[in-house]
């Protein structure tokens, strides 16, 4: 269950006009939070996020399920499930035995998936799947949409970074 923060964090980025999966990162960053508090584990840092997504998508982010070839058909109905249960379209039952197992499976797995280098292992393989006329685009978005506040920071940072590659 999603803290009302978290809930209120999206709905706030939804009002702001965000994407979706802008709205579904608050979500994603909770369960990254958790694990690293130790409420739970997770196998992988993809599992953490493909449980943020789904929390996301039964708390009513209107995130569409991955198309078909783009993840496990397993994947797929699960997220078309959690899809049609925050948009009202489904009822959910609850299955405690069901629920507590899954509890007690997470809670053995390992929270090093979500340390800082394990999250950055994933981001990069992430955008080395995506072409460089894909990122280039992903960039100019985001430096359109930062602002020019958020722009002189990000270049303050950048500047620092390679001052520090240089020494």
């Amino acid at each position: 269950m999603p803290d009302k923060k978290t809930i209120e964090k999206a709905r706030k980025d939804r009002r702001a006009g965000k994407a979706p999966t802008t709205q579904a990162g608050e979500f994603v960053r909770e369960e990254i939070d958790k694990i690293r508090h130790r409420k739970h584990g997770a196998r992988s840092t993809k599992q953490a996020i493909a449980i943020g997504l789904s929390e996301a998508r039964r708390a009513g982010v209107p995130l569409r399920p991955p198309g078909k070839g783009k993840a496990k058909a397993r994947t797929r109905k699960s997220a078309e499930y959690a899809y049609e249960a925050g948009q009202h379209k489904r009822k959910t039952r609850r299955r405690p035995r069901v629920s507590r197992a899954v509890s007690r499976v997470l809670k053995h797995e390992p929270k090093s998936t979500v340390s800082r280098k394990a999250m950055s292992r994933q981001a990069r393989s992430a955008a080395s799947r995506r072409s460089v006329s894909q990122r280039s685009a992903a960039a100019q978005k985001a430096a359109r949409t930062k602002g020019s506040a958020g722009r002189a920071a990000a270049a303050r940072k950048a500047a620092r970074t390679r001052a520090r590659r240089r020494a």
